[in-house]
């Protein structure tokens, strides 16, 4: 990388959300730490009970009750956002991706989000020693307040190319008229170079990129980069390109055999170099799935991995039924979504699963069983993590998601929160939910043309056997100025098998068969791309 292209990182230390102090410290001498000492060292004893055999057999899953109180969780703050151009709300921070290998995690995210879409930047930030301790930076070259020349910059995905050694974020580039997809590469995580262009379309959006590191498929180094556009007369229209050099140059854009149109779409790598990319469909009534067997050269018609059932969220919260999804050392990859149809009117979301071996066969979706059905606790905004180096019967799958305890609130009455939910069973069963942030007013959070925003997705990945989640976390405003920024979990999220295990809710239960509102009006969630009504 030039010395000239590269931004200059900071570390950071821990924060909890519950805390009005806001002066970062070190995780080691902290009395932030020390309040939630507490929890997670009930948490640990639980662990290692439970894996010495301590406290006789395993009982049997039982149905989830009313919603636990919320509980005291130790987070690290990661970045903040320092800029000041007049177009952003901030200080903000939302949307964040994340990917790991080994030790090393890297997370990115907008910074500064602005009302009509994007950001000031995009904001990165990396621990190399498993969650311990992070640093943080901004992507050079993006934007004009970071030396670019885009007005903005958004839905930030991350990506490591094992054979080449690069590390990849993957940015929506935005200017008057027109968005592209561009990605920025580094070796080490930390000094990242200015973007690289990769579509050619006339419009672009929701991009998100994926490699293959399985050094026995006969597609090793190839990364995959998925995108959209909503323009005219494209509708949404399914965009795949391909890189075999570390994301130094590209493939020409294809479509599906299909010619099909989504959003959100997110690539995974089975083991043996088949591509699978779950997406929404563009109207979000369905939930798809394409698949490559040849490298990224051609991608097969997608298939309908189920119908989407979805509950409005309340409060203008903005957010859609995209996928969360992840694969697992078998190749199995797994896709969860908020749903409402193990709800009785589509009165709120849960959040389900569906899984397949191949792409192309899926299984019915099961719901996850965070709440009773019959509580009143809404559920979105799913982020979905399987450690890579299980599989099968024995996967252990980490679920974090945002909610509201009542879902029929408002604007002005909703209390979001961030719970945590995990499986050692490859999602046949789960624990009972740990509540790791909030509550948070939306009034906390910025707006958007499409309603308030903590970020159409979020992520979480796993590290060495360890799941750390990112997500944005907002703390009341100070004046016009909001406080809003990215956190992870100081300490690893444990999978731990617990004594009240709760069965996945299968699909012969469900109740529901429609969702409380049409299908999606505009292809884009800034609202940009109206979707023409169709002729009677």
């Amino acid at each position: 990388m030039e010395a000239g292209d590269t931004q200059q990182v900071r570390a950071v230390g821990e924060f909890h959300p519950r805390v009005r102090k806001t002066t970062m410290t070190s995780a080691r001498s902290s009395g932030i730490a020390r309040t939630c000492l507490g929890p997670a060292l009930a948490v640990m004893v639980l662990f290692l009970t439970l894996a010495c055999g301590g406290g006789g057999g395993q009982s049997a899953p039982s149905q989830p009750s009313q919603p636990t109180p919320p509980q005291q969780f130790a987070l690290t703050r990661l970045s903040a956002d320092t800029y000041t151009n007049s177009d952003s709300q901030h200080a903000t921070e939302v949307e964040p991706g994340i990917v790991a290998s080994g030790s090393t995690i890297v997370t990115a995210f907008q910074v500064g989000r602005r009302f009509d879409g994007g950001a000031s930047n995009i904001g990165f930030a990396i621990s190399t020693n498993g969650g311990t301790s992070w640093t943080n930076g901004f992507l050079p070259g993006l934007n004009v307040s970071a030396g670019g020349t885009y007005a903005a910059a958004s839905d930030p995905s991350v990506a490591f190319d094992k054979a080449h050694g690069v590390w990849i974020i993957a940015s929506l580039l935005i200017t008057s008229g027109t968005d592209f997809v561009g990605v920025s590469r580094s070796t080490d995580a930390m000094n990242w170079g200015n973007p690289i262009i990769v579509s050619a379309t006339n419009d672009a959006d929701k991009q998100w990129i994926t490699c293959d590191n399985t050094s026995s498929s006969a597609f090793y180094g190839h990364c995959y980069l998925e995108w959209d556009d909503p323009s005219k007369p494209a509708n949404g229209l399914i965009w795949m390109s391909t890189s075999t050099d570390g994301g130094l140059t590209w493939s020409a854009a294809v479509n599906t055999a299909s010619l099909s149109t989504g959003i959100g779409g997110q690539p995974l790598v089975q083991p043996n170099g088949m591509v699978v990319v779950p997406i929404l469909s563009a109207d979000g009534t369905a939930m798809l799935a394409s698949t490559s067997s040849d490298g990224g050269t051609t991608w097969n018609a997608t298939v309908t991995i189920a119908g989407i059932t979805d509950h409005v969220v309340a409060g203008n919260m903005r957010t859609i039924a995209l996928p969360s999804a992840s694969v697992d050392a078998s190749g199995r990859v797994y896709v969860a979504w908020q749903d409402c149809r193990f709800r009785t009117a589509c009165s709120s979301n849960d959040v389900v699963l569906s899984t397949s071996t191949d792409g192309s066969n899926w299984t019915a979706p099961v719901g996850i069983p965070i709440d009773a059905v019959t509580s009143t606790v809404d559920h979105f905004i799913p982020a979905l993590a399987v450690d890579p180096a299980s599989s099968d019967g024995s996967a252990r799958l980490a679920l974090t998601y945002y909610f509201y305890p009542v879902a029929q609130c408002t604007a002005l009455t909703c209390q979001l929160e961030i719970g945590f939910v995990s499986s050692q069973d490859g999602g046949n069963t789960w624990t009972a939910p740990t509540t790791m942030a909030g509550p948070m007013s939306l009034s906390w959070l910025p707006n958007t043309s499409s309603g308030v925003m903590v970020g159409d997705y979020t992520a979480i990945t796993f590290s060495n056997g360890h799941a750390y989640g990112v997500f944005a976390v907002a703390r009341a405003n100070s004046g016009s100025t909001f406080d809003e920024a990215i956190y992870t979990n100081t300490n690893a999220l444990l999978s731990a098998r617990s004594q009240s295990l709760r069965a996945a809710m299968r699909g012969e239960s469900a109740v529901t068969r429609n969702s409380d509102h049409g299908p999606r009006k505009f292809y884009d969630l800034d609202n940009e791309h109206p979707v023409q009504p169709r002729k009677k």
